[in-house]
């Protein structure tokens, strides 16, 4: 069993904590026994899966052929002769006419299929940093139609964001965006990789044996702090879609961000909660061992991610780089949660003015995000 390691997580409570509650009034109020109201009892589908079934990284890396690479470089050529800014890349000044219709079936595999694909075979040695950039843009272009690259006003902050850090980072999900894209320029001397795990199944291994902990996560009380102070669930169950949506630093803190003293702590039940869900990810996680030029696409609603610590080398091309996008397709993407919407309306608001930082800001300065995850 792929979640061995976390059985003793898994024992149920006692029935007295699961049938009697307190209230925000201090009283006790019955709740029933099992999943909260319209919350399935399982998730079938080809979301919910484990990370041994893709031992075989053939079923999730897609490497582009010499004539796709071709079409690329043509593309590339061809928009450059325009006189247009990288963030007017659409598809059709960026043609791709044979990859881009596997692009497209890619589009359907992170809504409605395992959720996550990595393309492989451009080599970042070959190209200019604005030029593998516009490459980046003018692929992900047949992925999506919105796309989130915004810089806010924060870069000569020194914020100590955890992208700057080398330890390892728990699981979470990006406060919006139905996808997140990441481009990988360089690569760590040791450890950074990719880890992934299907929100769907830690779903499915709570129904079966912790549907109180699915019940804490539906609960609208989660006190989130960043980017305001708002209360609501983690999880929602919206069109036959399970949704999650959560980072560990707006409910609990951390040494750059401490919870302001006088707001809502997160309870004793909602830091086993999200413990839980840390453990059961980890037991079924996938890690995907990353290359320089690498295209990781992941639904940001469904699966979620983590790095592993890591360890910089001396040169450029031994330090990790990643430079990241957050996407929706107008065509494929889910119905947002009430909740969440201001969150999406703000990330892919139109008359934004995108900004794009080619290289990374020196000292711990972030460009694109103040707080962390």
């Amino acid at each position: 069993m792929a979640y061995a390691g976390v059985r003793s997580l898994l024992a149920p409570p006692n029935v007295r904590s699961l049938r009697e509650t307190p209230s925000d009034t201090g009283h006790h109020i019955n709740e029933p026994l099992g999943l909260p109201l319209k919350f399935p009892a399982v998730l079938s589908q080809e979301l919910a899966w484990v990370g041994p079934q893709f031992e075989d990284e053939t079923h999730y890396i897609y490497p582009l052929l010499v004539t796709e690479i071709a079409e690329v470089d043509a593309a590339l050529a061809r928009f450059k002769t325009l006189g247009l800014d990288g963030d007017q890349i659409n598809i059709d000044n960026f043609p791709l006419p044979t990859l881009g219709t596997k692009l497209v079936d890619l589009s359907a595999v992170l809504y409605n299929g395992r959720g996550f694909f990595v393309l492989r075979g451009i080599q970042p040695r070959d190209y200019s940093v604005e030029d593998l950039t516009m490459i980046w843009l003018g692929i992900q272009a047949y992925i999506a139609d919105q796309l989130h690259i915004v810089a806010d006003n924060t870069s000569d902050e020194k914020i100590g964001h955890h992208r700057h850090s080398t330890s390892a980072i728990t699981f979470h999900t990006e406060e919006a965006g139905d996808i997140t894209t990441w481009l990988t320029r360089s690569t760590a001397a040791s450890g950074g990789q990719c880890i992934i795990a299907s929100a769907y199944n830690v779903y499915n291994i709570l129904a079966t044996h912790r549907p109180d902990i699915i019940r804490t996560l539906a609960k609208a009380d989660w006190a989130f702090v960043i980017p305001r102070f708002h209360c609501r669930p983690i999880i929602f169950y919206e069109d036959g879609k399970l949704i999650m949506n959560f980072t560990r630093t707006p409910l609990l803190g951390n040494t750059t961000h401490p919870r302001p003293e006088h707001l809502p702590k997160t309870s004793e039940k909602q830091r086993e909660t999200l413990d839980i869900v840390e453990a059961i990810a980890q037991a079924t996680q996938l890690e995907i061992r990353t290359q320089p030029g690498d295209m990781h696409f992941i639904n940001n609603l469904a699966i979620l991610h983590r790095r592993e610590g890591f360890v910089d080398g001396q040169s450029k091309q031994g330090m990790r780089h990643l430079v990241r996008m957050r996407l929706r397709s107008s065509k494929l993407g889910w119905n947002i949660p009430p909740e969440l919407q201001k969150e999406w309306e703000d990330t892919f608001e139109e008359d934004l003015v995108k900004i794009w930082h080619l290289e990374p800001t020196p000292g711990d300065a972030f460009p694109l995000r103040k707080y962390t995850n």
